[in-house]
């Protein structure tokens, strides 16, 4: 993809400012569907395991428990 945004890159070069624009607002729009396809398979790993409660870990440095000893 990165090699044909830079083919166009070079073809554009003859001082169209409408293709160039096409061009810039292609690359911006390929970035944020890439960042939106990140952000949608973090969530669906995120979404893979039910919740459960945490092992309370008694070597732990800071156990959360202030004031209950």
């Amino acid at each position: 993809m990165l090699v044909q945004l830079l083919t166009a890159a070079a073809e554009a070069e003859s001082n169209d400012a409408g293709s160039l624009a096409l061009l810039v607002g292609g690359g911006i729009m390929a970035f944020f569907l890439l960042s939106l396809l990140v952000t949608v398979s973090y969530t669906n790993v995120g979404r893979r395991h039910d919740a459960h409660a945490e092992i309370a870990d008694t070597h732990r440095q800071h156990s959360n428990k202030h004031g209950h000893h």
